[in-house]
């Protein structure tokens, strides 16, 4: 009777010991879906874009299951807060101000701002000749931040870059300001974005992107930092850039 007991024992420790390490952590990510070509949404409704990409390369590597989640650009940091999703990964700017609400990661790439504005037109970009322009950027980015504390006056302000880039082609704003990759795929891959252009040189070089996640989550923060990693080093960030872009944004 005690050898069985012993066997019925040894039998339960090795279903909760195969249990465990059949466990796969699950997440949710957060995404904003409408900012192309990092990220946006396709014919069928679905999350694709780089942020995307990046995001199920990482849980690839942690092992583990990720389910996306849609955030208005504007509620994107409370609603990590309120534990709707456990990170974002959305072209989100490593800031002072955010950290104050947020932690980050590593940067995941390094970004820029620039003005883009009708081709063949005379756009000066110091700041005397911008404060007689209508200028536009969305809301709540490092953009717009610039445009507030530098330019001031009447800024068109949007909820989403496609928005923005709406009111550019049908003539409302005479400039965009926003992130140069972001205006790069505008310009190459949309049908009204032909007949515009960069205009002047981007107004900063060190912008970095960062994947935020709720203060105080350290285990997580190190799964990601230790994932991103692994994915600069095995090349599989390479073919995401590549599949995106013809440089480097890292």
């Amino acid at each position: 009777m005690q050898n069985y007991k012993k066997l019925l024992l040894a039998a339960a420790a090795t279903l909760v010991f195969s249990a465990n390490a059949l466990a796969v952590d699950k997440y949710k990510v957060g995404i904003e879906g409408a900012y192309p070509p990092f990220n946006n949404k396709n014919a069928s409704g679905q999350v694709v874009g780089f942020d995307y990409d990046i995001a199920m390369a990482l849980c690839a590597k942690m092992k583990a299951e990720c389910e996306v989640v849609t955030s208005d650009w504007d509620g994107i940091i409370p609603a990590l807060n309120a534990k709707k999703y456990d990170f974002i990964v959305s072209s989100l700017s490593i800031t002072d101000d955010r950290k104050q609400a947020v932690d980050f990661t590593d940067p995941y790439y390094s970004n820029k701002q620039q003005f883009v504005a009708k081709k063949g037109v005379d756009f000066k970009t110091d700041i005397e000749s911008l404060k007689s322009k209508k200028l536009g950027t969305q809301r709540s980015t490092q953009a717009a931040t610039w445009l507030e504390d530098n330019v001031g006056g009447d800024i068109a302000l949007y909820d989403t870059q496609e928005n923005a880039y709406l009111d550019l082609s049908s003539g409302r704003v005479d400039a965009l300001l926003a992130d140069k990759y972001a205006i790069y795929g505008w310009l190459k891959d949309d049908p009204a974005g032909k007949d515009y252009e960069f205009k002047g040189n981007p107004i900063n070089e060190d912008d970095k992107v960062g994947i935020a996640l709720r203060k105080g989550e350290s285990d997580l923060r190190t799964k990601l930092n230790l994932a991103l990693k692994e994915i600069k080093e095995d090349g599989t960030y390479k073919k995401i850039n590549d599949k995106y872009f013809p440089f480097s944004i890292e």
